[in-house]
């Protein structure tokens, strides 16, 4: 079990990250959520109160068995189903972040994914960045998309949603999101010329094994 000062240290970090995904550009008022894994479940940032007036106490403890306790009043965020079905199915993910960022929603509103075509698209994990089939915000039928779309992969699209990411931890959620967004950018500009020209897969899987090397991660 986690204990209580740990989980208040990760509570607190799950604040600041809520809070840099808007100082960085990616999400603006109460949308988006953040989440981190906890030996019981997970904790996530509340329904409907701004970050910068959480405290460690407002974020929210759901357990593994979908009940939670009610800290300070405040309820999960309405998203908390599919955190926690990609907590059970992605042993690797121990932290995620889903924002409404421009150019990426953006995307997503024409159920588009993000192609190859530019390498850093492989920071994501994979060939390309997919977009999940659309759902009502907060259904199962949501998470169960968003959980086949991002299989493999560290970010997905979510159709006429946002996007999502997961990491090794905080800042690696953050990290993939703010260069997923990037990307998005990049596609949009480019797709306004035509189609932009895609790298073959053989050169997608020369890149991933660097990046996997740990060469030239994020590198220009």
């Amino acid at each position: 079990m986690t204990s209580a000062a740990a989980r208040k240290r990760l509570a607190q970090s799950v604040i600041d990250t809520a809070i840099a995904m808007e100082e960085r550009g990616i999400n603006s008022g109460m949308s988006g959520n953040v989440s981190a894994r906890v030996d019981e479940g997970m904790l996530i940032t509340p329904s409907s109160v701004a970050y910068s007036d959480m405290t460690p106490a407002d974020i929210v403890l759901v357990n593994a068995d979908e009940s939670w306790t009610v800290a300070n009043d405040r309820r999960p965020s309405s998203e908390w189903r599919f955190h926690l079905d990609l907590y059970a199915a992605r042993s690797d993910a121990e932290a995620i972040v889903h924002a409404h960022p421009i150019s990426a929603t953006a995307l997503s509103c024409h159920r588009r994914g993000i192609d190859r075509f530019h390498y850093m698209v492989g920071i994501a994990g994979g060939h390309d960045i997919r977009c999940a089939t659309y759902a009502t915000f907060g259904t199962p039928e949501l998470s169960a998309n968003v959980v086949q779309a991002i299989a493999d992969r560290k970010a997905c699209l979510m159709a006429n949603h946002g996007m999502l990411t997961l990491g090794s931890d905080l800042a690696n959620a953050l990290g993939v999101a703010i260069e997923v967004e990037v990307l998005a950018s990049q596609y949009l500009a480019a797709l306004a010329i035509g189609e932009p020209k895609k790298l073959t897969k053989k050169q997608m899987d020369d890149v991933l094994a660097k990046m996997n090397a740990g060469q030239g991660y994020g590198s220009s």
